[in-house]
């Protein structure tokens, strides 16, 4: 039986995580996208980080209740072995980017926040994805690329950038893995 247990340990935290929702990654891309929307109408600053810390928060939500969804569909458990690797691999750059958002805000850096946040959040992508299905690090690729434009790019482009990164590549993305991979 000790046996039995450890075969069936070693091949729950050999599996991938397959409850990413290719249709729930869309849906940040739409909210991201308006967020942007809102974000390219302010002139202040303050209210511009409000709104992406609010599309944040959002996305999160979105994130775990649609997985929960896929998981449940699919008879999967949300919080298994490969779902823990994949939140504490990710979990680090999302709370490095927080500091740095306060950093960034105290001294005045807020054209910097777009790439820190696109190239941090890629290597979260990057980093979690390897827990599960394959586009899921080449999302997080993608991010860190238009991060990196975002970082050099004029401040006049911070909105654009943002909504090419966090609602452009999570539409496609999304879709890619709705078809490939269900819901």
């Amino acid at each position: 039986m000790d046996n039995l247990r450890f075969i069936r340990e070693t091949m729950e935290a050999a599996a991938t995580f397959t409850a990413v929702s290719g249709w729930g990654t869309v849906l940040i891309g739409l909210t991201a996208l308006i967020a942007a929307g809102l974000a390219a109408t302010t002139q202040s600053t303050v209210r511009w980080v409000f709104i992406w810390m609010c599309e944040a928060v959002l996305s999160v939500g979105i994130s775990v209740y649609t997985m929960s969804l896929k998981a449940r569909a699919a008879g999967l458990p949300l919080w298994s072995e490969p779902a823990r690797k994949i939140v504490f691999s990710f979990a680090p750059p999302m709370l490095v980017g927080a500091l740095l958002t306060l950093v960034c805000f105290e001294h005045a850096l807020l054209g910097l926040l777009p790439g820190i946040w696109m190239l941090l959040y890629g290597v979260g992508v990057v980093a979690a994805g390897t827990f599960s299905v394959r586009i899921v690090p080449v999302m997080g690729l993608a991010f860190m690329v238009v991060g990196t434009v975002a970082l050099f790019a004029p401040s006049s482009w911070t909105t654009a950038c943002m909504a090419a990164g966090f609602g452009g590549l999570h539409l496609f993305f999304g879709t890619l893995i709705a078809r490939r991979h269900g819901g």
